[in-house]
C-alpha cells in the first residue's frame, strides 16, 4: 500500500505547485508585463551606441623573426606587452601596440578627448578610450579587426581610421630590420666622410690659392689615383664588416670572406706604397723626384681624392640600404577603412525586453511561491509557534550580546 501512495502525493505535490501558479496567475502577469513594460521605456530612453569597424592585414612573413625584433626594439614596454597580452603571433603584437600608452595619447590629443569628455587625468582617459577599443584577430584569414564604439558613428569611425594610421607609423619605427640596420649606420658614415670631403677640399682650395697652380704629370696622378681607390675600397670593406657583425658573429662566412678579402687589399696596399715611397707609407711618390710643393700638393691631391672616393662609395652603400628597407619593411595593409555605421549596437531593444520578460517570470514565480508559503504558514498553528521560538531566541542572543 505505501508504494502506491507514493506517486499520489508526487501527482498531489505536483497538483499543489500548479494551484499556486493559477490562484497567484494576476501577481505573476503583472509582475512579468511590469518589468517588461519598464525595460522597454529604459531601452528607448538610453543613448544609441555606435561601432565603427576598420580592418587590417598585418604582415604575415616571417612573423616570429619580426615579432622578436618588434619586442627588441620596444625595451621596457616589451615585458608589458609580452607579460600582459600573451604574445604569441606577429598579429597579437600589433593589437598590443594599439594599446600602447604612445599611440594611445596621440588620439587622445588629436581629437581632444579629455576636453570633450571632460576627464579628469590622462590616465582615465586611456582607460575609457581602451574601454570603447574593441579588436577581433581572425586566425585563419590573418585579418585584424579594430572597432570603436561610441555615441557619434562620424568620430567613431575617425578614431579606428586614426588608429590605424598611427600603428602604421608606430611600426615604421619599430621595425628596425637589417637594411634598416644598414641604413642607419650608412647615414651616419656618409655625414662624417662629407664632412671630411668639405675639409680635404677646402684645403687643396687654400694651397693652390697659396702656391699658385700646380700640376703634376699623368704617371704620378695615376699613381695617387689608383692608391686612393685602393684605400677607398679597404675602408669600405672594414665598413662592411662593422655593419654586419651587428648582426652576425665573427664565424659568419660571409664576414670570414669580407675578412680575407680586406687582408688581400691590405697587403696589395703596402706593397705599392712601399714601391712609391721607399718604404715610407705617408708619402706616395718619392720626395727626392720632386719639390717639396709638389710633396705637399701630392699628399693635399691624395687627401682630397680618398674623400671623393670613399664619398661616392657610401652614397651608393646608403642608397642600397634605403631601397632595400624600403622593399623589406613590414606593410600593414588597410583591407576595408572605417565608415560611419548606420545602425546601431547598443541598445539592443528586443533583446533587452526579452531577457528582462524571463527574468520577470522567473521573479514572480517566486514572488508567488513565497507569498502562499507566508499565507499558509499564518494559518499554521505549528509554524506560528515555532516563528514565536525564532523570535525569542533572536531577542535572548540580542540581550547577551549587549550584556
Amino acid at each position: 500500500m505505501e508504494r502506491q501512495i507514493e506517486p499520489i502525493e508526487n501527482e498531489i505535490n505536483l497538483l499543489d505547485l500548479l494551484i499556486v501558479l493559477v490562484k497567484r496567475k494576476g501577481l505573476i502577469i503583472g509582475i512579468t508585463l511590469g518589468i517588461a513594460l519598464i525595460t522597454a521605456i529604459v531601452s528607448f530612453t538610453m543613448t544609441p551606441i555606435y561601432k565603427a569597424e576598420t580592418k587590417i592585414l598585418p604582415p604575415q612573413q616571417g612573423s616570429s623573426s619580426m615579432t622578436s625584433q618588434l619586442l627588441s626594439q620596444l625595451g621596457g614596454a616589451a615585458s608589458f606587452i609580452g607579460g600582459t597580452v600573451g604574445v604569441k603571433s606577429s598579429n597579437d603584437l600589433y593589437i598590443a601596440i594599439l594599446k600602447s600608452r604612445p599611440i594611445l595619447d596621440n588620439i587622445i590629443d588629436k581629437f581632444k578627448l579629455m576636453e570633450l569628455h571632460k576627464a579628469k587625468s590622462r590616465e582615465d582617459t586611456r582607460k575609457a578610450l581602451i574601454g570603447v577599443l574593441k579588436m577581433q584577430d581572425d586566425k585563419k584569414s590573418g585579418i585584424v579587426s579594430v572597432g570603436i564604439e561610441g555615441k557619434d558613428p562620424k568620430m567613431a569611425a575617425d578614431i579606428a581610421n586614426a588608429f590605424v594610421d598611427e600603428l602604421r607609423e608606430y611600426n615604421k619605427r619599430l621595425a628596425l630590420t637589417e637594411a634598416s640596420q644598414r641604413r642607419l649606420f650608412f647615414e651616419e658614415q656618409l655625414k662624417d666622410v662629407k664632412e671630411g670631403l668639405i675639409k680635404s677640399e677646402e684645403g687643396m682650395k687654400g694651397f693652390q690659392e697659396k702656391t699658385g697652380a700646380f700640376k703634376i704629370d699623368d704617371q704620378a696622378k695615376a699613381a695617387i689615383e689608383g692608391i686612393v681607390q685602393l684605400r677607398a675600397l679597404i675602408a669600405e670593406k672594414e665598413i662592411q664588416i662593422r655593419v654586419m657583425k651587428t648582426y652576425a658573429t665573427s664565424h659568419n662566412p660571409d664576414i670570414q670572406k669580407l675578412e680575407e678579402e680586406l687582408k688581400g687589399l691590405r697587403e696589395h696596399l703596402s706593397i705599392l706604397e712601399a714601391k712609391g715611397s721607399g718604404g715610407n707609407p705617408d708619402v706616395i711618390l718619392s720626395t727626392g723626384r720632386i719639390p717639396a710643393l709638389g710633396t705637399e700638393y701630392i699628399r693635399k691631391m691624395r687627401e682630397f681624392k680618398y674623400n671623393e672616393a670613399l664619398y661616392e662609395i657610401m652614397a651608393k652603400q646608403y642608397e642600397m640600404a634605403r631601397l632595400d628597407e624600403a622593399k623589406d619593411a613590414p606593410i600593414i595593409q588597410v583591407i576595408e577603412k572605417a565608415i560611419p555605421p548606420e545602425k546601431r549596437i547598443k541598445p539592443n531593444r528586443s533583446q533587452m525586453v526579452m531577457i528582462a520578460t524571463v527574468a520577470g517570470f522567473f521573479f514572480s514565480v517566486f514572488a508567488a511561491f513565497l507569498m502562499e508559503f507566508i499565507e499558509k504558514s499564518s494559518a499554521d498553528p505549528k509554524t506560528r509557534e515555532g516563528i514565536k521560538r525564532l523570535r525569542i531566541l533572536s531577542g535572548l542572543k540580542g540581550s547577551i550580546r549587549y550584556e
